[in-house]
């Protein structure tokens, strides 16, 4: 029998997610929270304390999915022409030539995204939002897929500057980690225990074009109108409550309706339910 593609979808994120748990123990949900926004074109912010597998995780999803990765570690230093690249003299040739920065990759870890000032944090809008960055008056796209996996350390305050709403407003999901289980944790120090010093290897089990076409797969996830106005519902109760500064913006609405659709892919379904939002 013919796959369909959304049923194939569905087999493919399977494939990822256990490749992905022979490094990272015990935190499927996390993994298929993350795993939902790739899929709906989204980029995915991490809040959670240091030494919670952050790091491998955003690693682990670049091998499996053979994407080309770069890791950039925000410190208050850093200059936007450090992530974007910058046009220099070339004294052999004579010449100004553009020098790409880290951000022309598939998959940018974006390090403790809090400890660095505004200005560089806002160079990364136009990439997150276009798929392309601006730089000395010329446009230049960026790899597709294109993905920000960011990071920040919710206990530490001191040195930080607090994600402005524009910038959070890119980020279709954020995501906590945790803790493992007393059981997890077991499993965790006897995997090392076993397999010595070196790193757990994984293997890519798809290529960037699959990704795509898993991304693509997601407009055949049929979704009731009775459950675009529950999103939409969703979104005027943010609105309107008092404890809530800054309500959801249609762009977050979007995003809410391909997230539902990506989690109902995930599930086997090829139709979204209110649950999936």
């Amino acid at each position: 029998m013919t796959l369909t593609p959304a049923k194939t979808t569905t087999e493919y994120a399977t494939a990822v997610l256990d490749e992905i748990e022979r490094a990272v123990v015990g935190k499927r949900e996390a993994l298929e929270l993350i795993l939902t926004g790739v899929l709906a074109h989204g980029h995915v912010l991490i809040e959670d304390l240091p030494g919670m597998g952050k790091t491998l995780i955003a690693r682990s999803f670049a091998t499996v999915f053979g994407l080309r990765f770069k890791r950039v570690q925000f410190t208050p230093d850093l200059l936007p022409a450090d992530l974007l690249g910058a046009t220099v003299y070339e004294q052999s040739s004579g010449k100004f030539v553009f020098r790409k920065g880290p951000i022309f990759t598939h998959l940018l870890l974006a390090d403790e995204i809090n400890r660095t000032p505004p200005k560089t944090q806002s160079a990364l809008l136009e990439a997150m939002a276009e798929g392309q960055v601006s730089i000395d008056g010329e446009t230049h796209r960026l790899a597709e897929p294109f993905i920000v996996l960011a990071t920040d350390n919710p206990i530490e305050y001191e040195g930080t500057y607090p994600l402005p709403e524009a910038q959070l407003d890119r980020f279709s999901l954020r995501v906590r980690i945790g803790y493992l289980e007393p059981a997890g944790e077991i499993e965790m120090l006897q995997r090392r225990l076993t397999r010595g010093s070196a790193p757990a290897e994984l293997r890519s089990v798809l290529g960037p074009s699959d990704l795509l076409a898993m991304r693509e797969s997601l407009e055949q996830v049929a979704v009731h109108p009775d459950v675009v106005a529950y999103v939409v519902a969703l979104a005027g109760a943010t609105r309107d409550h008092h404890q809530v500064d800054v309500g959801v913006s249609p762009r977050a609405e979007l995003d809410l309706v391909q997230l539902s659709r990506g989690r109902a892919l995930l599930s086997g379904r090829d139709f979204a339910i209110p649950e999936d939002v």
